[in-house]
């Protein structure tokens, strides 16, 4: 009863067993492998918007997708509405959907506004989101946190303002950047976000949940 087709806008899925991307784990040869187990989707590692804008020959090498099974999902992050633009056109000329992550809580991400600092900047992370919708051509997803702490919970009005934003799914974490990976996962958080809006919300699973 839980293993299921999904739609992400106009991508349907054989399941909803997806493939997370984890940096310096999903690259091609990974994922090639995980794709043996027939999942619904695979993610690629985490990509600089600003290292596509600039044409960085190493996150070329994060995006090669030669010789694999479809569909592909790609993650970008930044914070600038110009290289996210730029990187989600380029994005969706290779993959099939494009994914923006608003969640990484890692301090070098962060410390320049990207990953989950956009939490705390709502109508940032509205601009960001459209400029990336208005440049693909392929459907776009969004990674978020619970919030950046426990007294910035914004998981759910995020969610709603992604949707009306022209986000086709969301994935969720259910922890706040604070709490980076430790403890466990909000569930009530995550039924929460589902409730609030009418577009795929995936949970996102960690060994200790």
């Amino acid at each position: 009863m839980y293993i299921k087709k999904i739609k992400i806008g106009n991508v349907e899925l054989e399941n909803n067993l997806i493939l997370a991307p984890m940096a310096g784990v999903t690259d091609l040869p990974f994922r090639k492998i995980c794709k043996e187990f027939e999942p619904g989707l695979v993610c690629t590692e985490m990509v600089s918007s600003k290292a596509i804008f600039y044409n960085d020959s190493k996150t070329k090498l994060l995006m090669n997708t030669t010789e694999e099974k479809r569909p592909i999902s790609m993650q970008i992050f930044g914070s600038d509405e110009e290289t996210m633009g730029f990187a989600s056109k380029y994005v969706s000329e290779l993959a099939d959907i494009v994914d923006i992550n608003m969640g990484c809580p890692a301090p070098k991400v962060v410390k320049n506004g990207d990953g989950s600092k956009l939490l705390l900047d709502i109508e940032k992370a509205e601009k960001v989101i459209k400029a990336v919708v208005r440049n693909s051509s392929k459907p776009v997803t969004l990674k978020l946190r619970k919030g950046w702490d426990l007294n910035n919970i914004v998981a759910a009005e995020f969610a709603q303002m992604a949707e009306k934003s022209g986000i086709s799914a969301i994935t969720i974490h259910g922890r706040t950047r604070s709490e980076m990976y430790s403890g466990k996962a909000d569930l009530e958080i995550i039924k929460k976000v589902k409730e609030s809006v009418n577009i795929p919300v995936i949970r996102k699973w960690r060994y200790n949940r």
